[in-house]
C-alpha cells in the first residue's frame, strides 16, 4: 500500500466502476436486547452510532490482542488474550486462550495495573470522548516495557490529483464527518492526533506509519487495486450504517434526507473521474521500563 507521502499510481485504463466490486456469518439478556431505529439494529449496551449488523468489527473496541487472526492466536498457547466489545457479535468458535468480554473501554478499567504486555486498539474513531483519559488507562494497565498499538482510518476522502474539488459530494462528505463527530462529542479525526496524544500520555519511542488506501480500483499497482476494490465495498455497503444515527439524532436530518444523501454519495463513489483515497495510520509506542 502507498505510504503517507507517496502518490498512488493511477491506472489509465480504469474505465468501469463495476471493477470496484466483487460478487458476494452465557450473556446477560439485556446486552442482547438490541434497539432498532430506521430499520437498523444497534447494540443495547451504552450509546451506539454504528449498527451491529452492518459493521461487524465493533464500535467501542479495545483489544489486548494482536489483530492477526484467530488461527495465529491459537498457536500462542501460553498467553491469554482479551477482547472487549459493546455487542455480543463474536464467533462461537475460538481458541481456548482468547476471551471475549462485553465492556466499554471508556469506563474505568477493571483489570489490574501493569497487567498487559500489549494493547491493540482499532477503529475507535467516533467512540471516545476523552482520549487523554483513555490513553492514561492504557498506560496504567500496561506492564513496564509493554506496547500499545493503534490503527485508525481517516473518514475524509482525499485526492492527490485534484479530482476531488471543493463542493462536490466527496468533499462535502469529509466536512460532514468532521461536523458529525463534533455534534456527537466524539471526534472521528483521531487518526490525525493519536500520535501526539499517545506521546503526551507518557509513552516513549512513539512511531507513526501512515498509508493511503484507494477508494476504488483506480490504481495501476496490483496490490493497491485489490485494496481499492475492498475499500470501495467497505464504503458503498457501510455508508448508511456510518451516518444514519449521526445525521438523524445529532444533526437534525430526516431519514429521507439521509437516504437522498446516501444515493448521491454512491453515485459519486461510482464516478470514474475520482481518484479518491483515505489515510490510515498505525501508531505504536512503549511504556518505559
Amino acid at each position: 500500500m502507498a505510504s503517507g507521502n507517496e502518490p498512488i499510481p493511477i491506472d489509465d485504463d480504469y474505465t468501469d466502476a463495476s471493477d470496484d466490486s466483487f460478487s458476494r456469518m452465557s450473556i446477560a439478556s439485556s446486552v442482547s436486547q438490541y434497539r432498532v431505529e430506521n430499520g437498523r439494529r444497534y447494540h443495547a449496551y451504552r450509546q451506539p452510532f454504528i449498527p451491529t449488523h452492518s459493521m461487524t468489527q465493533g464500535v467501542d473496541l479495545l483489544q489486548a490482542m494482536a489483530n492477526i487472526g484467530l488461527q495465529t492466536i491459537s498457536k500462542r498457547e501460553l498467553s491469554n488474550k482479551f477482547r472487549t466489545d459493546l455487542s455480543p457479535i463474536q464467533p462461537d468458535t475460538k481458541p481456548p486462550n482468547l476471551h471475549f468480554e462485553i465492556d466499554d473501554c471508556c469506563s474505568a478499567w477493571v483489570y489490574p495495573k501493569d497487567h498487559f504486555d500489549y494493547i491493540h486498539v482499532r477503529q475507535l474513531y467516533g467512540s471516545v470522548a476523552d482520549w487523554p483519559k483513555f490513553y492514561k488507562e492504557c498506560y496504567d494497565h500496561l506492564a513496564p516495557g509493554g506496547y500499545i498499538e493503534q490503527a485508525e482510518l481517516n473518514p475524509v476522502p482525499k485526492s492527490d490529483d485534484g479530482s476531488i474539488t471543493p463542493g462536490d459530494s466527496l468533499d462535502e462528505c469529509g466536512k460532514l464527518a468532521v461536523r458529525a463527530g463534533e455534534s456527537f462529542g466524539k471526534s472521528l479525526m483521531v487518526e490525525e492526533f493519536m500520535h501526539d496524544e499517545i506521546a503526551k500520555a507518557g509513552f516513549t519511542n512513539v512511531v507513526r506509519i501512515r498509508y493511503k488506501w484507494p477508494i476504488g480500483a483506480w490504481s495501476n499497482d496490483a496490490r493497491l487495486k485489490e485494496l481499492g476494490r475492498w475499500n470501495h465495498i467497505h464504503w458503498v455497503e457501510a455508508l448508511e450504517g456510518w451516518v444514519l444515527r449521526f445525521f438523524t439524532k445529532h444533526m437534525g436530518w430526516t431519514y429521507e434526507g439521509v437516504q437522498k444523501w446516501n444515493a448521491e454519495m454512491r453515485q459519486a463513489l461510482k464516478d470514474r473521474k475520482y481518484h479518491a483515497y483515505q489515510e490510515v495510520s498505525v501508531v505504536y509506542a512503549r511504556k518505559p521500563l
